[in-house]
């Protein structure tokens, strides 16, 4: 459209009509491939040969709520059960600042110097608010990030109760099958997380600090029951006696516990992350667990009693999905939820009708 500055009435008045604009588009710029799509039968190859590259897109693929991923990764992850199970899987957990994340990055190199592969898997926790996730784990563990016998991977907790789930545990597969001997697996804190953790690891390891005043408070008895072994961080400078002050405090403490199932004893040891100091007497606590629960079988009854709660966590999974994805059970629960709100009907009777209309709906299949 011409400029109307430009009409005989503004006679000695002009405006140019400016310079053609460049195109949008790069065209010098070649077009992307898109990414093939792999068969299941390729992804289980690429793991099984260590390809990492192909090992981060089968996990991308477990993480997925496409059905259509969901479909491939149960595939791949049922081909790579034969090559898993030869690894030690050791979880790590700790208030928020106790130093997980450098641990982790002190303790991967120190078990790397003895030859395999690790894999960490760190569970970021996830925003209540916006579902987003930093991720910022990896950028924490400098050193073991740029191993090349290890592999991270962050991934986000979603909101999921405690911040880990099913998908962790078939990650550890997928990794065990790829070669991976070593797999540690790092909670958010400490949680309710602990529960999913402990039942997917050999090895349960609680990070402490002290000079935090009460040391045994805010602990759950229940998280100092399963863990099998306590260390306190950050042992170092004017801070060790307060450290040894912490551990014999936690020491006390378990003596007050039963024995667990195992038979172990846990101990208590400090150490310095950032100094790495005490590291290999950590490690040895863990080999010397993994000798005795060897001995005694409790090792391969604990892998079977997991196995087995992973089966039942997994019809729970499945049985709340078919039940809130339900269009009939969604209509129902918005009109439930309502009358619920306006004080017309009991939470307890919407409930019950509306799970009966449930099992009716099954019935009628």
């Amino acid at each position: 459209m011409e400029h109307p500055e430009n009409d005989q009435q503004y006679a000695g008045l002009a405006v140019n009509k400016g310079i053609q604009q460049p195109p949008s588009v790069n065209p010098y710029m070649k077009a992307r491939r898109r990414r093939r799509t792999l068969s299941a039968a390729e992804y289980v190859e690429g793991i099984l040969r260590g390809d990492i590259t192909i090992l981060s897109q089968a996990v991308t693929l477990v993480e997925s709520h496409n059905p259509d991923h969901e479909a491939i990764a149960q595939e791949v992850i049922e081909k790579c059960l034969p090559y898993s199970g030869k690894s030690i899987r050791v979880g790590i957990t700790g208030v928020p600042g106790a130093g997980k994340s450098t641990s982790i990055d002190v303790f991967g190199l120190h078990v790397l110097k003895q030859g395999g592969k690790l894999a960490v898997l760190a569970i970021d926790p996830s925003s209540e608010r916006s579902k987003g996730s930093i991720l910022g784990d990896k950028t924490r563990m400098e050193k073991l990030s740029v191993h090349p016998n290890a592999f991270i991977r962050p991934s986000p907790s979603a909101g999921s109760l405690g911040g880990v789930a099913r998908k962790t545990r078939e990650t550890i597969v997928l990794c065990e099958a790829a070669g991976f001997d070593k797999i540690f697996v790092e909670t958010v804190g400490v949680g309710q997380s602990e529960t999913a953790v402990h039942s997917m690891v050999d090895f349960f390891l609680l990070i402490q600090l002290a000079g935090t005043g009460d040391e045994l408070q805010g602990i759950k008895r229940g998280i100092m029951e399963m863990a099998d072994g306590i260390v306190i961080n950050k042992a170092d400078g004017d801070n060790v006696d307060r450290a040894n002050l912490a551990a014999t405090q936690f020491r006390n403490a378990l003596h007050l516990f039963p024995l667990p199932p195992s038979g172990w004893a846990p101990k208590v040891l400090t150490y310095s992350g950032y100094y790495e100091i005490g590291i290999a007497e950590v490690w040895q606590m863990i080999y010397d667990y993994f000798d005795f629960v060897k001995g005694n079988g409790y090792f391969q009854e604990k892998r079977r009693q997991q196995e087995l709660y992973w089966m039942y966590e997994t019809i729970d999974e499945k049985l709340k999905d078919s039940f809130y994805q339900n269009p009939t059970i969604e209509e129902m629960l918005a009109a439930k939820r309502r009358l619920v709100l306006d004080s017309r009907q009991s939470s307890f009777i919407a409930a019950h009708e509306v799970l009966d209309r449930y099992f009716a709906l099954l019935q009628n299949r």
